[in-house]
């Protein structure tokens, strides 16, 4: 009789036909793949961890905090009395004509838009200060890393946030943390 076009589960037959043939390479792949990676070493060390950990990165971390404590202030101060313009006019607005009251709610509106523009503003240069900052410390705390891989023989470094567990011996990031304070990055 053979067998139904159409199984119970409504898997069409046709659609298996490929299915030992993928199913023979996924195996065959994972059978090649598997043992290559048992004899590989591999680390792990949380970068951002280690970069702000590091003296360089610490210097970096105040640098920016002391640039834009200033712009920071200011914001808090026009933040602070524009809270006490909307108080007044939410006060004085039950005796205000409707023109003025419009107006008054449009300037106050006006104010508050040019607030979170100088925030956004503020925000894009810190970023991009803490950019210019950060990524010549990367670089050389990459380097460091690299060193260290190649000296006690891994085959691999892997990022700490891209990996849900670990053994605490396989993570250099304080050990990478005290080469590079100790001079390492220099080299």
């Amino acid at each position: 009789m053979g067998f139904p076009r159409r199984m119970a589960s409504g898997i069409e037959m046709r659609m298996l036909k490929g299915a030992p043939v993928a199913c023979a390479a996924i195996a065959a792949f994972v059978l090649t793949t598997v043992p290559a990676f048992a004899d590989q070493r591999v680390a792990v060390v949380d970068r951002q961890r280690a970069l702000a950990q590091t003296e360089d990165g610490l210097r970096a971390q105040a640098s920016l905090k002391k640039m834009f404590d200033a712009k920071q202030q200011e914001l808090n101060r026009r933040q602070t009395d524009l809270g006490k313009q909307q108080e007044d006019f939410e006060k004085q607005a039950k005796s205000m004509p409707p023109d003025q009251l419009r107006k008054k709610a449009e300037e106050l509106q006006k104010q508050l838009m040019e607030l979170q523009q100088t925030f956004v503003s503020y925000n894009g240069e810190l970023d991009k200060k803490r950019k210019e900052m950060t990524d010549p410390l990367l670089e050389r705390l990459d380097a460091v890393i690299k060193r260290m891989a190649v000296a006690e023989g891994f085959d691999m470094v892997i990022d700490r946030q891209a990996v849900a567990y670990v053994k605490a011996e396989a993570d250099l990031t304080d050990r990478a943390i005290r080469a590079y304070n100790e001079g390492g990055a220099k080299k």
